[in-house]
């Protein structure tokens, strides 16, 4: 799915308007009642709602909503904010259909006309929506201090007010705190941010039937992965195969004490689809990875604790480094004679990027199309800090760009920077993933996917998306505290049968 930035949104309802052909009256009326349909599944029975309406589009919303409410037989107020003296075609539309029912409506231009709200209300935020391109202030920013202090649930339309499309919050003072956003045809770019979670709360994605040609023919950069998009990229088995045409992975990982990692990871590896794997582990971790994983071929260092010599490489159709290596000197060393003998796109993980972090230099060497899988501290340690989550995200996409790499960028919307400059966020996944090991078996899953000659860039793109999406089918039976590791691992054969039924 793409995301749109704010100027294409608006010629996204243009271009409608003018092809489908609509007028954009009746548009606006498709979005209302997409919109009622999606608050009549959140209010619960016996709640009131009040809708705080805008001079602009938003606010048309905003009183077709209101309307249309009212036929489904839910009590509604209406409170438009008397900003200006100006107001939108289709907000006067729909402020004179609304006359045609017995809708309170009330004016308000001072705080003094300010409403109570109950806890029996729902609140609809129709306010500025999508088109904001000036600080709130004045009555706007007051309404929206007011709402936010009241603390009772809220529903923004289309995007909370005072939140930008493109960017994280400015003013985070002067922007709805809103429980649900429901967002039309696309994700928002500042969605996706964490700054921006205690203002758009969740959202649901509402089609509005913009015009498929538009949408089709408009580039971007940015993507938000849908089982749509991944589905037609997964490759079929035939009937005559072996484990041999599946792929030889190399997994260099664990120490005294992190075995687990190595574990995990392996186990990923071959549940997502590997032919077969070998595990380079330090003699201590012998009979550990053999008895808690009998399919895992194993290969042996010459020292006890931690990792000091590289296997040959020849065999293996593909490699990563890093879960629970430790960052011993010779083990450093590994990294580098890895950087340097690969002659396949690698993957780095967890140590193996700290390792990275300590050594700048050696990005310039990594094979072209390698993929780093940090998590945000890791990655402030490779590319330097930043002041907010948005900024990291544009030094990851330009850090992907210079050393031709792919870098995931683990959170709850995970961001996969290419080095052509897209980007694609994951839409699945969940808290309970924020758990201990989480992080090695998607190094495993991807892994498992380059081993069976997926492109670095579909290994992870559908590696990210099918972690997050067994992670949400273990928490439906786990619940999100009570979430392992080993719980993503073993739904992993069912979140393949979900992308393929």
């Amino acid at each position: 799915m793409k995301i749109f930035h704010t100027s294409q949104i608006r010629e996204a309802d243009v271009y409608t308007i003018c092809n489908e052909p609509i007028a954009s009256i009746d548009l606006m009326e498709r979005a209302a009642n997409a919109c009622t349909k999606a608050i009549l599944s959140y209010i619960p029975i016996g709640c009131s709602v009040k809708v705080f309406c805008g001079l602009g589009n938003n606010g048309g919303d905003g009183l077709a909503i209101a309307r249309l409410l009212y036929l489904q037989h839910i009590p509604v107020e209406v409170f438009v904010i008397k900003y200006s003296d100006k107001y939108s075609d289709d907000f006067a539309k729909n402020f004179e259909r609304l006359k045609a029912y017995p809708i309170q409506s009330t004016i308000i231009t001072c705080r003094n006309d300010f409403p109570k709200i109950t806890k029996a209300d729902v609140v609809i935020d129709a306010l500025l929506g999508s088109g904001l391109n000036k600080p709130v202030e004045g009555i706007v920013s007051d309404i929206i201090s007011y709402i936010n202090t009241q603390k009772y649930f809220t529903i923004a339309v289309d995007i909370p007010s005072g939140l930008s499309i493109d960017e994280p919050p400015s003013m985070p003072d002067e922007i709805i705190c809103a429980d649900i956003t429901l967002t039309f045809e696309f994700p928002k770019l500042s969605f996706l941010f964490p700054e921006s979670e205690k203002y758009i709360g969740k959202f649901d994605i509402l089609p509005i039937g913009l015009h498929l040609t538009y949408i089709e023919n408009t580039q971007t950069k940015n993507y938000f992965l849908t089982s749509s998009f991944i589905k037609p990229l997964l490759k079929k088995r035939k009937l005559f195969s072996h484990k041999g045409n599946f792929g030889h992975a190399l997994l260099i990982s664990g120490s005294k004490g992190k075995m687990g990692a190595s574990v995990l990871a392996s186990q990923a590896c071959l549940r997502s689809g590997a032919g077969l794997i070998t595990t380079h582990i330090p003699a201590i971790g012998y009979n550990v990875i053999q008895t808690a994983f009998p399919e895992c071929m194993a290969s042996i260092d010459n020292k006890e604790e931690y990792i000091t010599n590289l296997p040959d490489l020849f065999p293996y159709s593909a490699v990563a480094a890093g879960p629970g290596i430790g960052k011993d000197i010779q083990t450093q060393n590994v990294v580098k004679l890895l950087i340097q003998n690969a002659i396949c796109p690698i993957l780095l993980d967890a140590d193996a990027l700290n390792i990275l972090g300590e050594n700048k230099t050696w990005l310039g060497f990594l094979p072209p199309e390698s993929i780093l899988t940090p998590h945000p501290k890791e990655f402030d340690n490779i590319a330097g800090s930043s002041g907010n989550s948005f900024e990291r995200w544009q030094l990851q996409s330009k850090v992907s760009i210079k050393y031709n790499v792919f870098i995931v960028l683990k959170g709850h919307y995970t961001s996969i920077t290419c080095p052509d400059g897209n980007c694609y966020f994951n839409s699945t996944g969940n808290p309970g993933m924020a758990t201990a090991g989480s992080g090695d078996v998607l190094t495993g899953i991807i892994l498992g996917l380059l081993a069976q000659g997926y492109s670095s860039k579909n290994a992870c793109i559908i590696g990210v998306y099918l972690h997050g999406l067994a992670g949400d089918i273990a928490a439906e039976h786990t619940g999100y505290e009570a979430l392992i590791a080993s719980d993503i691992i073993n739904k992993l054969g069912m979140a393949f049968g979900k992308l393929r039924k």
